[in-house]
């Protein structure tokens, strides 16, 4: 089973919420992420969640590249 320490991904708004709010929660309730960055992911790909952005296929190609690369 995975585990993550929310308080380290997550706005300190964020972090105890339930996971699918947080899912469902724009982009910048990600620790980093701005409401322009939010904007901005949403211009460029249509994103306007977590759920969004996880799903996002160019996303998905570069974590399977980087898995393919650590398992060399």
């Amino acid at each position: 089973m995975a585990t993550i320490d929310l308080d380290k991904v997550l706005d300190k708004a964020w972090a105890d919420k339930p996971l699918t709010e947080v899912l469902a929660a724009p982009v910048a309730a990600l620790k980093g992420v701005s409401d322009r960055d939010g904007e901005l992911l949403k211009e460029a790909f249509g994103i306007t969640s977590v759920a969004d952005l996880a799903d996002l296929k160019y996303v998905r190609w570069a974590q399977a590249l980087a898995a393919l690369e650590a398992a060399k």
